[in-house]
C-alpha cells in the first residue's frame, strides 16, 4: 500500500529517449562521486536518456536551489545525494508537486516519495568492525564516525557496535573516544584523531573509521605520531585507500562498487520517469526507516577488501595495478 501511495502523483511517462535525469550532488569534491557519475552517465546514454547535474558544494541551502533549478530545466526524474537528509525535504515536495520522481541516492531521505537506493550500510559497519577486531582483538578503540547530518553515519555505527559489543562486554576492548566528522571531510577526521591521540596520550590500538576519507585523516594523524600500521577501517574502495590497504596502513576498505550503484540509479530513474511504480522496480523491497517511514528501497551488497583479497578490485577493473601497488612490496596482488 505504501508503495502505491508513494507513487501517486508521479504522472510523468515518456519514452526513454525523451527523458532527462537531473542529478543533485552534495559535494562533488569527494573522489568517489566521479565514479558514480560516470556510471550514471553511461547507463543513461545506453537508455537514450539525457544527463544534467549540479553540485551543492556541501551546502544544504545551495542544494535546495540546485534542485529548483533542475526542476526548472524540465527534468523528468531526479537523483539526489542529500547533503542533509532533513533539510532536503522541501526539494522532495517541489519535485512531487511537479510529478517528478526522486531517487534518494546512497543516503536516506525520510520521505516515502523518494525511492531509496543504497548499499546495506549496517552490514558495511559490521564488515568494518569485523576486520579491525580480527586484526586487534584487544585494546583501546577509537570510533571515527561520519557526518552527523547523514543517516548512514548512524547505520554504520550501529553495525559496528553489533560486532564489537561482545568484545566490549568481555572487557577485551574499550571504546576510549568517538567523534562525528562534519561533512565527512578528511581534514576534520584528522583533526579529531589528533585531538583524541593527545587526550589519550597515544594509547590507541585500533580505529574504526566509517569511510575511506575519514580513514585517510585518521591514518595521517597516526603516521605523524609514528603509529602507522595501527588497524584502521574504511569503505568506498577509494584508490588512495586501496593503496593504503596494500601498504598495510589501512586494514580494510569495504568496497561498494559505485559503478553498480550508479547504473542502478540511472535505470531506476528512467523506469520511474517512464511510469513504473516504485514497487515495480526490479529488486525493490518495502523498508521501514529508523524514523518509522515506510519506503520503497533497494539494497546492494558490499565486499570487504583486505590485503588478502586485493585481486577482487584488480579483476573487476576497479583500479589499475599501478595505482594499487604504488610503493608496495611483498604483497601477492602486487607481484
Amino acid at each position: 500500500m505504501a508503495a502505491a501511495v508513494a507513487t501517486a502523483g508521479f504522472t510523468h511517462a515518456a519514452a526513454a529517449q525523451d527523458i532527462t535525469v537531473g542529478v543533485s550532488w552534495s559535494n562533488f569534491q569527494e573522489e568517489r562521486w566521479k565514479t558514480d557519475e560516470a556510471a550514471i552517465k553511461a547507463a543513461l546514454e545506453a537508455a537514450g536518456a539525457k544527463y544534467v547535474s549540479s553540485d551543492a558544494q556541501s551546502s544544504s541551502a545551495k542544494q535546495l536551489s540546485d534542485v529548483e533549478s533542475l526542476i526548472a530545466q524540465g527534468v523528468d526524474a531526479l537523483i539526489i545525494l542529500a547533503q542533509d537528509s532533513q533539510a532536503i525535504g522541501p526539494a522532495i515536495t517541489a519535485a512531487a508537486d511537479e510529478g517528478i520522481p526522486v531517487v534518494g541516492y546512497d543516503r536516506l531521505i525520510e520521505d516515502p516519495r523518494a525511492f531509496y537506493l543504497t548499499f546495506d550500510n549496517v552490514e558495511v559497519g559490521r564488515m568494518q568492525a569485523r576486520a579491525v577486531l580480527e586484526a586487534m582483538p584487544k585494546g583501546n578503540y577509537v570510533m571515527i564516525k561520519g557526518s552527523p547530518t547523514d543517516p548512514n553515519a548512524d547505520f554504520l555505527r550501529g553495525g559496528q557496535q553489533e560486532v564489537l559489543q561482545s568484545a566490549i562486554d568481555a572487557g577485551d576492548i574499550t571504546i576510549v573516544a568517538e567523534a562525528y566528522t562534519d561533512g565527512w571531510l578528511p581534514a576534520n577526521a584528522q583533526r579529531n584523531m589528533e585531538q583524541i591521540l593527545t587526550a589519550q596520550d597515544n594509547k590507541v590500538d585500533a580505529v574504526v573509521a566509517s569511510n575511506d576519507g575519514t580513514a585517510g585523516g585518521a591514518v595521517a594523524a597516526l603516521t605523524a605520531q609514528g603509529m602507522e600500521g595501527t588497524p584502521v577501517s574504511g569503505q568506498d574502495g577509494d584508490h588512495a585507500a586501496l593503496n593504503r590497504v596494500a601498504m598495510g596502513t589501512q586494514t580494510v576498505s569495504v568496497w561498494k562498487d559505485a559503478r553498480d550503484l550508479g547504473k542502478n540509479a540511472a535505470e531506476i530513474a528512467v523506469a520511474l520517469a517512464s511510469g513504473t511504480e516504485m514497487s515495480g522496480i526490479d529488486g525493490a523491497t518495502e523498508w521501514t526507516s529508523p524514523g518509522g517511514t515506510t519506503l520503497s528501497a533497494k539494497f546492494l551488497a558490499p565486499v570487504p577488501v583486505t590485503i588478502d583479497n586485493l585481486n577482487a578490485v584488480l579483476d573487476a577493473g576497479w583500479i589499475t595495478k599501478e595505482a594499487l601497488c604504488q610503493g608496495v612490496t611483498g604483497v601477492a596482488a602486487c607481484e
